[in-house]
């Protein structure tokens, strides 16, 4: 079984949460789809987040496809919580930018790409509101191409000639290794995207539910799950309380295993 720390992030209003609550529905997660703009979300639980229709707090959710698990981070979309952003990158494997099909790459957008590549994190982008007027998908595809890599690759045919052909071109390793046996295999292109020498495109609508299915299974084809050691390693990446006000500390396990009662040892 494959287990991922999986983070999503977008400039505010791209439908970052919009397309949280999609995977989590698609994927049978959540029985019921909520909505941003009705505070009805899952993942948007404190009631100031439900006025504004906002993501402030870094949520945390679990779903599972096919032979994957995947620790679900949505984060906040407003710059003035890109701090709160900053703090759940160091605990992902993998990150989804969510790009607004309207609006294309904006000022957050750039902010967010250069933090991706601060932390090395592998990354999948989802063009979302694909069936709003004026979206036009080769305008976008052109535009990530310009302004964030020219290793942007649309994963639509993900098995024509044309589709490796365009991930060859992101690398010259990959180019040797098609010019030399006119193909690539599966692990070529997931090695090539835990690189980040190809970032996989896939476009749709988080709320038509549009893409959606086709973006699950994306992942789960060209994700792998990073060694870790046998000893045991952590980090903390959030501390908040519950409604008992009891102290809650979340943390990502690196290596090994902890259980209830364990004592962590530490420096005095």
């Amino acid at each position: 079984m494959k287990k991922l720390a999986v983070g999503i992030l977008a400039h505010v209003d791209s439908g970052k949460t919009t397309l949280s609550e999609a995977l989590m529905y698609c994927s049978g997660g959540i029985s019921k789809l909520g909505r941003v703009d009705h505070g009805t979300s899952f993942l948007d639980t404190v009631s100031l987040e439900r006025e504004r229709g906002i993501t402030i707090f870094s949520k945390q959710a679990i779903l599972k496809y096919n032979d994957s698990i995947i620790t679900l981070l949505d984060t906040p979309g407003h710059v003035d919580f890109s701090a709160e952003t900053e703090r759940t990158l160091q605990i992902l494997d993998y990150a989804i930018l969510v790009i607004s099909a309207t609006d294309g790459v904006q000022s957050h957008t750039h902010t967010l790409w250069k933090l991706l590549a601060r932390y090395n994190l592998p990354t999948f982008i989802f063009v979302n509101k694909m069936d709003f007027s004026g979206a036009e998908k080769q305008k976008v595809m052109c535009q990530l191409k310009e302004k964030l890599s020219d290793a942007c690759v649309d994963f639509k045919n993900d098995s024509s000639h044309a589709f490796y052909e365009s991930i060859a071109l992101c690398d010259e390793s990959l180019f040797e290794s098609y010019y030399d046996t006119g193909e690539l295999n599966e692990q070529d292109i997931i090695d090539a995207i835990k690189n980040r020498q190809v970032f996989p495109c896939l476009f749709g609508s988080a709320l038509k539910l549009d893409g959606i299915k086709e973006f699950l299974c994306l992942f789960d084809k060209y994700s792998e799950m990073p060694h870790y050691p046998e000893e045991f390693g952590a980090i903390v990446f959030k501390i908040s309380e519950d409604e008992h006000h009891n102290r809650l500390t979340f943390m990502k396990i690196m290596g090994g295993s902890i259980r209830a009662r364990d004592v962590l040892p530490g420096s005095n």
